[in-house]
């Protein structure tokens, strides 16, 4: 959520960073409204002082003797029910400004940082780097992951279907073998890397949503449960970071950091004919989530080094992949700044999203209130919130078996898996 104060003071700052996203997005309705709320305020700040004043008066004069029928005394009732009654109409008022003002924060996304490229679209991205040129497939039939999985018997597509439905998948033998060993692998790596491990509920409440800022923007992404304020979490980052919604921290707490595996539920609204086959885009994927909760000064070097845990995993796998700095265009909802790691799909020529890490200044710790109040200081300030994948598992999986797949139809086990699996073949 966007800092109303600094939208009151700097208007014209704050809107052209905001068009820098393109979408149209304006704060003119949250100003006027916000200036016409002030104005009420001001109204009922002078009528709850004369109110008070009012029943100050009446009390001296009560407690000195004079009559309670004085014409005195009755003209300052009448007045103190008139400026009650004036009060009664203004606070409802005030109440709704304020919360037409809230709903339209809610809807703005977060601000781009002043280091973020500015772009239109994904096309203007910026390349940081690539890794693994060396390791790139020398076989040059390799067949796309879902064909070389059906084949291995590891990939259950059609009977997902039967019992889910379409861009569901079921995994079978040493697929389920090698999901759980990535799983298992992840974690051990990052919890090396300092991260506490999380193991949080899957199933998450409407202001876990809105804190992270799912809600109200893309409630049609996640599926949600009828009978209750329930949504199946469409990433680790929700349950994670709400374990501190409405804290205050202090200051020896933080750095907060967390890695948690989950399975994940998304609609993938909005994306009808995108990737249809294989493990790409799914409703329901697992993935290791970072989640980090830090000081604001330590924010953008927190980010550096949680790029560079997503990286080490692609690194230790020897899957080739490439770092993109995203533009203003491209940048998520709730994050300022943000790196995509895409990983190597040689049946489709192409790097693909495998990691997205993100930096959302206090963007969401303003909206799922947390705070962190230094040592010997007054006063509290809003935490910075970081996560990333570390990494979607359904997409690595599909990774190895297209970089790693053998002219014979078999797939070579990355050597940091084979002690988990007991294999070196699929």
């Amino acid at each position: 959520m966007l800092d109303l104060k600094q939208i009151r003071k700097n208007p014209d700052a704050i809107q052209e960073r905001l068009s820098l996203r393109g979408g149209g997005y304006s704060i003119d309705e949250i100003v006027n409204l916000e200036q016409q709320q002030r104005e009420l305020e001001t109204q009922r700040t002078k009528l709850q002082a004369r109110s008070n004043e009012i029943g100050k008066l009446i009390g001296q004069k009560m407690k000195s003797g004079s009559d309670p029928k004085s014409e005195e005394i009755v003209a300052l009732k009448e007045e103190g029910n008139q400026v009650k009654a004036q009060l009664g109409e203004l606070e409802p008022r005030e109440k709704e400004f304020k919360a037409r003002i809230e709903a339209l924060l809610l809807a703005l996304p977060n601000l781009p940082s002043e280091s973020t490229p500015v772009g239109k679209n994904e096309t203007e991205n910026v390349e940081v780097r690539r890794w693994g040129d060396e390791y790139l497939p020398e076989n040059p039939d390799i067949l796309p992951h879902w064909e070389i999985g059906e084949k291995l018997g590891i990939l259950l597509f059609d009977r997902a279907v039967k019992v889910a439905q379409s861009r569901f998948v079921g995994l079978m033998g040493a697929g389920a073998a090698l999901e759980r060993a990535l799983i298992a692998f992840m974690l051990d790596r990052q919890i090396q890397a300092g991260y506490i491990e999380v193991m949080p509920p899957v199933l998450v409440n409407s202001a876990s949503l809105q804190g992270t800022g799912q809600l109200p923007k893309f409630a049609e992404e996640s599926f949600k449960c009828d009978s209750d304020d329930l949504w199946l979490a469409p990433t680790a980052e929700v349950p994670v970071t709400n374990l501190y919604r409405d804290d205050i921290l202090s200051d020896k707490e933080l750095p907060i950091r967390h890695c948690a595996y989950t399975p994940c539920f998304r609609r993938e609204a909005g994306s009808y004919g995108k990737d249809t086959r294989g493990l790409i885009r799914l409703h329901q994927f697992n993935k290791v989530e970072l989640v980090k909760i830090v000081r604001p000064e330590t924010s953008e070097a927190e980010h550096q080094s949680l790029v560079g845990d997503a990286e080490a995993i692609l690194q230790a796998l020897k899957l080739p992949y490439r770092v993109l700095e995203l533009c203003t265009g491209d940048l998520g909802f709730g994050a300022n700044k943000c790196y995509d790691l895409e990983v190597w799909l040689p049946s489709s020529d192409s790097y693909r999203e495998i990691s997205s890490c993100s930096n959302f200044g206090d963007f969401q710790a303003r909206r799922a209130n947390i705070r962190f109040k230094e040592t010997g200081k007054k006063g509290t300030q809003f935490a910075h919130t970081l996560n990333g994948s570390g990494l979607a598992i359904g997409r690595t999986m599909a990774a190895i078996l297209e970089n790693y797949q053998q002219s014979d139809g078999t797939v070579k086990i990355p050597e940091v898996l084979q002690s988990y699996l007991g294999r070196e073949i699929l």
